[in-house]
């Protein structure tokens, strides 16, 4: 019996700290990308309405690929589109695989899910719609092998 208790309330703990540790999910959304495969030149646009400028977020980068990927990483450039026609650009680097071409993430039998911090602790500065457009920026004009990415916003603090 204690060792139970022993075990048990570890355990608890742990999975308050991770409950506590997620946030509220503040917006979440995928979008699936043409089997055919992602020009370079086509957007995947992401519209969030902020309407608190005092709150803070974590920023996250989904993407599911095909376990046939040929690539053990990916290149995406996201461009922020503020409310006020400004825009800020980015470059994020998602390593899936590591050096043996053993898969990074959740990987299941067709696909391989990950999931990237764009950015922590964010503010944003004016109230409004936001709009995050997403394009990869690998070589190959045609990305093959993704299934979809997705956007991710969590309610979190300092």
């Amino acid at each position: 019996m204690k060792a139970k208790i022993k075990l048990t309330i570890p355990l608890l703990v742990a999975c308050l700290l991770l409950e506590a540790c997620n946030g509220d999910v503040y917006y979440e959304e995928h979008r699936s990308v043409d089997a055919k495969g992602w020009n370079m030149g086509d957007a995947v646009e992401f519209d969030v309405d902020i309407d608190d400028t005092t709150q803070y977020y974590d920023i996250f980068f989904d993407l599911r690929v095909n376990v046939t990927y040929p690539y053990a990483n990916a290149f995406f450039f996201i461009t922020t589109h503020f409310p006020d026609s400004s825009y800020a650009a980015d470059t994020l680097e998602c390593p899936l695989a590591d050096p043996t071409g053993k898969w990074y993430g959740k990987n299941g039998a067709r696909y391989v899910d990950n999931r990237y911090y764009f950015r922590r602790t964010t503010r944003f500065p004016m109230t409004g719609t936001y709009r995050f457009e997403v394009t990869h920026g690998m070589r190959d004009t045609e990305m093959t092998d993704i299934k979809d990415i997705g956007l991710r916003m969590v309610e979190t603090t300092l």
